[in-house]
């Protein structure tokens, strides 16, 4: 279970569930969201696979890219200002009930020694619940990275039985001979 201390000083806890298909296998995962303990918002369906990118991503970038000095500006995207990801809870009618959502943000500081600014990047990691309340953490690239390998992690576990449920459900009509 992942979670973030925002800047209003609320928790933000993200826990991903496995979404099972029809004979109860898990396939993939949705994001519960809970606010200081409290429910908050289900989102992200069937996302484990954009975090699992986003993982590799921000590691790569911390060993690689030089335009930014400092490890903890580098993130995936070099433009200024992007977005990592963005979950939504979505019904079959299309209406809302929670978001989820990662943007870079390019923030200039003054520095009084030299007389000039430095510019920093940092991951504003925003939750937004059906009440339309919002909650904003903001991260360095090595806290998104431990934040989002937590959820990967997780995600793995909730579909460790994914492979030996498939093969529990394989047999005649799989290419298996009597």
């Amino acid at each position: 279970m992942g979670g973030l201390r925002c800047v209003d000083g609320s928790y933000l806890t993200v826990t991903p569930v496995a979404c099972t298909d029809s004979v109860g296998a898990p396939y993939e995962i949705t994001l519960e969201l809970h606010r200081d303990g409290a429910p908050y918002g289900s989102v992200g369906e069937r996302c484990g696979h954009l975090l699992a990118r986003l993982a590799s991503g921000v590691d790569e970038a911390r060993r690689g890219s030089r335009r930014w000095a400092d490890p903890d500006d580098r993130f995936p995207c070099d433009e200024p200002d992007s977005e990592l990801f963005s979950f939504r809870y979505r019904t079959r009618a299309g209406l809302g009930g929670g978001e989820l959502r990662c943007q870079l943000r390019t923030i200039p500081v003054w520095q009084p020694g030299p007389g000039e600014w430095r510019l920093t990047r940092r991951a504003y990691v925003e939750a937004w619940g059906a009440t339309g309340v919002g909650m904003r953490a903001v991260l360095t690239s090595a806290e998104l990275s431990v934040f989002v390998r937590q959820l990967v992690d997780e995600a793995e576990g909730c579909l460790k039985g994914r492979d030996s449920a498939q093969k529990r459900w394989r047999g005649s009509g799989h290419g298996d001979s009597r």
